[in-house]
Order: C-alpha cells, then sequence, then structure tokens
C-alpha cells in the first residue's frame, strides 16, 4: 500500500523558510533605537538640570527680584507700539508743548520738542536692551573663544594670544570703544561692535583658568588616549564644563554693556536715528535741562539705566551662586 503526501497550500508559509518581503533589519535598526534612546536620556537629564536649576534660584529672593524687573522692562519694551503707540518718537507730530511739566496727561512732562516722556522712555529701552544684550553676546563669545583655546592650546600660542588679552586689559575699554565709535558710521551695529570687541578680555581669562582646571582631569586624558582631536576635546568636554561660568558671566557683562552704550549715547557716539536712555541724557543735557532745573527730563532715563544695570546684577549673582553654590552668596 502506497501513501500519498497531502498536497501543498502555497497559502501556508513554511515556518523554517525566511519570508522574501520581509528585510532583515540587520545592525541598523539597534543602533537606530540605542541612538533614540540616547537623545531621550540627554533631554530628560537637560529637564531635570533645568528644574533643579530653578528650585535653586528661587531661594534667591534678590534674583528673582531683577528677574521681576527685567521681565516688565522686556514686556514693556516688546509691546511698545501698543502701549505708548508708534507715534511716540515723531518730532513733528509731537502732542504737547516743549518742557511741560509732569502732569495728569504726561506723567513724566515732555522733552524739549513736545514729545511725551514716558513714551520715549519705553521706546529707549528697546535700544538699551538690544544693544546690551547683543554685545554682551559678542563680548563673551570671542572670550570664550579665546579661553579655551588659551587654555587648551599651550606653548607659543597661549603665551602671544594671553599678552595680547592683558594689552586689553590694561587700556581703559571706553577710551577704545569712543575710538571705535568714532571711526566708525554710528550705526546701533557700530555701538554693539565696539563694546563687544573691547569687553572681552575678563571673560577670556576667567574662561582660560576654568580650562586649564578641567584638561587636568583624568577624562581628559582618557579621552586623547582614545583619540580625540582637538575639536572633540574642546567642544564636548571643555566647553560644557565652562559653560556655567559663561552664563553667569553673560549675566554680569550684559549690564556694563548697557552702561557703555548709555555713555557713548551720552557722548553724542550713538545712533541718532533710534531713540536710547543714553540719547534721552544727551537731549536733556543739549536742551540746558540741568541749569533749568527741568529734573524730570534727567531722572527718568537715568533711573531706568541705574535699575535695569542692578537688575542684570542682582540675576547675575543668583545665577552665579546657583552654579557655583561654594561662593556662597546670600540669598
Amino acid at each position: 500500500m502506497t501513501t500519498e503526501s497531502a498536497p501543498t497550500d502555497p497559502t501556508q508559509a513554511d515556518p523554517t523558510q525566511a519570508d522574501p518581503t520581509q528585510a532583515d533589519p540587520g545592525p541598523a535598526a539597534p543602533a537606530v533605537s540605542a541612538a533614540k534612546s540616547a537623545r531621550s536620556l540627554a533631554w530628560t537629564r537637560r529637564r531635570h538640570s533645568a528644574a533643579r536649576f530653578w528650585r535653586e534660584y528661587r531661594t534667591h529672593r534678590a534674583g528673582l527680584v531683577g528677574l521681576a524687573v527685567l521681565v516688565l522692562i522686556a514686556l514693556a519694551a516688546v509691546f511698545a507700539p501698543l502701549l505708548v503707540g508708534s507715534d511716540a518718537q515723531s518730532v513733528t507730530g509731537a502732542p504737547g508743548d516743549p518742557m511741560e511739566s509732569p502732569s495728569a496727561e504726561f506723567p513724566l512732562g515732555t522733552d524739549q520738542f513736545g514729545r511725551d516722556l514716558l513714551g520715549l522712555l519705553v521706546w529707549g529701552a528697546r535700544m538699551s536692551l538690544t544693544v546690551g544684550l547683543l554685545a554682551a553676546v559678542l563680548s563673551v563669545a570671542i572670550g570664550t573663544l579665546v579661553g579655551i583655546t588659551a587654555g587648551h592650546f599651550k606653548g607659543w600660542y597661549a603665551t602671544v594670544i594671553m599678552r595680547i588679552t592683558d594689552w586689553f586689559l590694561v587700556m581703559p575699554t571706553l577710551v577704545l570703544a569712543i575710538a571705535l565709535a568714532a571711526v566708525m558710521s554710528g550705526t546701533i551695529w557700530t555701538i554693539i561692535l565696539a563694546i563687544g570687541v573691547t569687553t572681552w578680555p575678563t571673560t577670556a581669562r576667567l574662561v582660560r583658568a576654568q580650562t586649564l582646571a578641567v584638561e587636568s582631569r583624568p577624562y581628559i586624558e582618557r579621552a586623547q588616549a582614545l583619540g580625540g582631536g582637538h575639536g572633540h576635546i574642546m567642544a564636548r568636554h571643555v566647553l560644557p564644563n565652562v559653560m556655567p561660568l559663561v552664563l553667569a558671566q553673560t549675566t554680569l557683562v550684559i549690564s556694563g554693556a548697557i552702561l557703555t552704550e548709555a555713555t557713548l549715547a551720552f557722548l553724542g557716539l550713538g545712533d541718532p536715528t533710534s531713540v536710547s536712555w543714553g540719547g534721552l541724557l544727551q537731549d536733556a543735557r543739549e536742551a540746558g535741562a540741568v541749569s533749568a532745573g527741568h529734573w524730570w527730563y534727567l531722572a527718568p532715563p537715568g533711573l531706568a539705566i541705574a535699575v535695569v544695570a542692578l537688575a542684570f546684577t542682582l540675576c547675575g549673582r543668583a545665577v552665579e551662586s546657583v552654579l557655583n553654590p561654594r561662593l556662597g552668596a546670600s540669598r
């Protein structure tokens, strides 16, 4: 008796044979999954670090006061067209008489052209904050680059670059900024460049010292032994460790940049087409507000400059204390 084999059903695949329609994922799928997991873990750590930073920052009352003041001034500057109108700077359409004292209609009085000083003060916040922030970013960027490279590349390069830094340190910053602003066109970018390229040496010194401390640690030697190049060492190991210092230094440099911008504008080296707090002080001086006793023309811009500089200093101190608890700054 012969046994006949059952007919093979083509719709039923043999479990011992691989399906040719399904591609073998190979090693790429685990690698992609590991990369996504690493990115997710990195973002989770960043969120936890930010939350921890905010918890520590909230314990500094002075820092909270400074932050609240800066937020209010920044909101006023951003929404200046809605708060005071876009024609507040117009000379031809001035709503009041020249040199009016404070009143219900003009809380801070008027200037020599009859413009509302409160509106000019709000518009001036835009110019002063913009110049202060951009000039501070430029200054800290130059100082960070110089400091990291001088700390990493030792020898003749570090000697030359630090001697140049010492020369900038001993030269009066304001004199250099005045010289640059005087020989270049009087625009907002000229002021930013003049402040940024003359105020970086302090940051460079601090970052270089921190770079030397970081590169003396054992994991830097291990990274070099594993083949890490100069760019890898500086970007992946040194820069993340000096960023807390850079962040704290930035908040402190902003206040100095705002004061320098006000000084340059007061000396007539600012942008004549834009309203700034220093420019308002220059206009008050030219209008004879000091001798005439028009205090409302002088006091508001000067107080605004002092308040913003103090607020940035308070925030910088709080940030520095949070990032470096060993400073033991008072709260």
